[in-house]
Formats: C-alpha cells, sequence, structure tokens
C-alpha cells in the first residue's frame, strides 16, 4: 500500500536550513589549496559542527568525498547506518566494551598511546587504526619522542594500521613564536614518519592537516587533510576571517518563527527578573527559539540581535530554554508567522556565528557545534 503520508515540515517553531551549493562551492576552494596527492577528510563530528552529520556526509559522498572524521564510536555508527560508506575514523577514545563496534560497523580507531594499542590487541579481532603522534598539543597521542613504543604498536597482530597522524595546536596565529612551533611539529612529525620508513614498517597514509593548518601551511602535505570549520565557510572568529583570503560561504542559517507579539506601555517590564522595562510603548516579538536550541543566553538583555523583515533589532529580557524576545516597534507590518534570523542573511543584513561568539566570548566552534538536536536541518 502506497505511503500516504504528508511530507514532514520542517520549520514550524525553529529550524536550519543548509546551503548545498555554498557547501559545494568551499568544498571547490578547499580543494584548491590541497598539495599533490591530498585529499579532504571532512571532519562531521559533533553533527557535523552543528549542520547535521547525516545530510553533510550524504552531499559530501555526492562531491566524491571518500573519508571523514568523527569524534566518538556512536557518530560513526550514526553514519554507517545512515548508508554513508568510506572511511570513517574515530578521533577520540572509544571504550574496550564498544570495542565489537568498531569491527561491525567498518570504522577506524584512533590509537591514542602504547596502552591503548595493546587494548586493543587484546580484543583479538583485526581492527583498522590511525595511530595519533603527539608532537606538541599534549593531548591524545603517543608522545614523539617514544619512538620505540611507535615502533611496538606496529608488532601487534591485531592492529591494521593504515594512517599516522598529528594534531597542530598553534596554526591559527601568523606570530613568529606559533610560527615556530608549528614548524617543529611538523619536523617532529616527519622524523617519526621517517623512522618507521627506515624500519620497514611500510607506507601509513599521513595527515597533519586541519582547517587552519590547510589555509595557512599547505606545502605540509600528506594524504589528508581533516577540513572542519572552514568547510562550513567560517573561521573560528571574525579577525580570522577577515584575514582570510579565501571565498568560503557560510553553509548554515538559523530561523524562528514570531509565535506571539506583545504590547507594551513605557514602565512595563517583560521576561524572566523583570529584567527588560520598557523605555516608550514598545511591540515585542516572541520567537520560537531559546537556549536549549543553543541561542547563547550570554546574548539577553539587548547584547544580541535578531533579524525581522531585513531589519537589526535588539534581544530584550532574558533568553528562556525554549522563546526569546525582540524589539520590534520601529519594523511596521511584522506578524506572527514571520521568520526572524538568529544566524544569517536578510536582504542586505548578516548575522554571522562569528557576530554571536564575539558577543559571548567564544568561538564560532562553539557556537555552531551547540545548535540544538530540535531544530529541524533541510538542504537546499
Amino acid at each position: 500500500m502506497p505511503d500516504k503520508r504528508e511530507p514532514q515540515f520542517h520549520r514550524g517553531r525553529a529550524w536550519i536550513e543548509l546551503d548545498r551549493d555554498a557547501l559545494r562551492h568551499n568544498v571547490g576552494v578547499l580543494q584548491k589549496l590541497l598539495p599533490s596527492g591530498c585529499e579532504l577528510m571532512p571532519a562531521v563530528k559533533a553533527n557535523a559542527y552543528g549542520h547535521g552529520a547525516v545530510l553533510i556526509s550524504r552531499e559530501l559522498s555526492r562531491l566524491g568525498i571518500k573519508a571523514f572524521c568523527v569524534a566518538t564510536v556512536q557518530e560513526g555508527v550514526e553514519l554507517r547506518e545512515n548508508g554513508i560508506a568510506g572511511e570513517i575514523l574515530i578521533l577520540g577514545y572509544t571504550h574496550p566494551k564498544l570495542f565489537p563496534l568498531l569491527v561491525q560497523y567498518d570504522l577506524t580507531q584512533t590509537v591514542i598511546d602504547l596502552p591503548y594499542a595493546e587494548a586493543l590487541d587484546k580484543y583479538g579481532q583485526r581492527v583498522k587504526v590511525h595511530i595519533a603522534v603527539d608532537t606538541g598539543m599534549r593531548r591524545l597521542g603517543e608522545p614523539c619522542e617514544n619512538i620505540d613504543n611507535i615502533y611496538k604498536m606496529f608488532s601487534l597482530r591485531s592492529l591494521q594500521i593504515e594512517g599516522l597522524y598529528t594534531h597542530l595546536c598553534a596554526d591559527d596565529t601568523d606570530s613568529p613564536a606559533d610560527r615556530a612551533f608549528t614548524m617543529e611539529q611538523e619536523r617532529a612529525f616527519g622524523k617519526v614518519v621517517s623512522q618507521l620508513g627506515e624500519r620497514g614498517f611500510g607506507s601509513p597514509k599521513t595527515h597533519v592537516l586541519a582547517s587552519y593548518g590547510l589555509i595557512n601551511y599547505p606545502k605540509f602535505g600528506g594524504d589528508y587533510a581533516r577540513v572542519g570549520i572552514a568547510l562550513y565557510g567560517v573561521l573560528s572568529t571574525g579577525t580570522d576571517r577577515e584575514r582570510c583570503a579565501l571565498p568560503l560561504r557560510p553553509v548554515l542559517s538559523v530561523k524562528a518563527r514570531v509565535t506571539a507579539l506583545k504590547a507594551l506601555r513605557k514602565g512595563d517590564a517583560a521576561g524572566y527578573g523583570l529584567q527588560f522595562v520598557a523605555d516608550r510603548d514598545t511591540r515585542i516579538a516572541v520567537l520560537g527559539i531559546g537556549y536549549a536550541d543553543g541561542v547563547p543566553r550570554a546574548l539577553s538583555c539587548g547584547v544580541g540581535n535578531v533579524l525581522i523583515r531585513g531589519r537589526k533589532v535588539p534581544i530584550v529580557g532574558r533568553i528562556c530554554m525554549d522563546q526569546m524576545m525582540a524589539d520590534v516597534s520601529d519594523i511596521p507590518g511584522v506578524n506572527t508567522g514571520d521568520a526572524a534570523v538568529i544566524i544569517g542573511r536578510s536582504e542586505a543584513e548578516e548575522i554571522t556565528a562569528c557576530d554571536l561568539a564575539a558577543q559571548t566570548g567564544t568561538i564560532s566552534n562553539e557556537i555552531l557545534s551547540r545548535l540544538g538536536e530540535r531544530l529541524q536541518r533541510e538542504m537546499n
């Protein structure tokens, strides 16, 4: 019997729009930076930085992308269960009780140090792995100085070692000290690769570059570039974006409905804690989105703005879990059902993830990755 259900309506309360053309454009821009023999391994962790990991990965697959990286085994499983093929590298820790998922879903696990390699080997089934080499981040990875430990990993029979990588931690600035540190990281990683070759341990694929590394140090090379934030047309700060000459285009917009309109008289107060007090007769638009959807509460009380009918208007009162308010007194004709833009463009005005980050003392990566699951996502 045919399915006569109506297609799901995603724009009833608050939602995310994804620009397919912008994503394809950014892929092309970044691919032009790749050194010879290097391909993109997009970072689709944290729900593809809030964009929707399945939607983004499907579109990237259509563009010929064959390798992805995620943070957790659960993120890898989600991609596989939604038909994403190719290599999926887990960048973070997977508990030994979850090792069976690595084999069941054909996932590639990061080896974070020698004891972890030994735990994977003890599991007893062949597991695909990339070895993380710590060259200065002091986070995950076997320290590059411990070359004997890395040699030992290659003797473990259950490890199918297919890659070797490091993570640059100061590649996003042009300060002389940071540039020197980054160059030393690359040198240290190259030394490990050379030592492995001298010992006859084959030629696993290597990767050093993430978004900022590809932009600032493309000659470092490698087989993969783990692009994340740049793929989505954003950099971590507005200053970084201004300095970057690449014509990247934001992929994501966040929008919400005007669900109610309230008339306040001069002196009336509104919202939790009565933090907004009207200094004139005021018209308030209630929007169906709040901090549970990822809108930072720190944007409350006039710190942040939204766009309605091509005009920038202030957020008033405290942002609530599910709702927020904006002053639309100076915009004629606002009606319930109108769409407000939280991140994105409305006519000539734009609010970016970097704008929200600057207003709340963080980076755009955090703003985007905290966008809530109940925001419906659509690729346009």
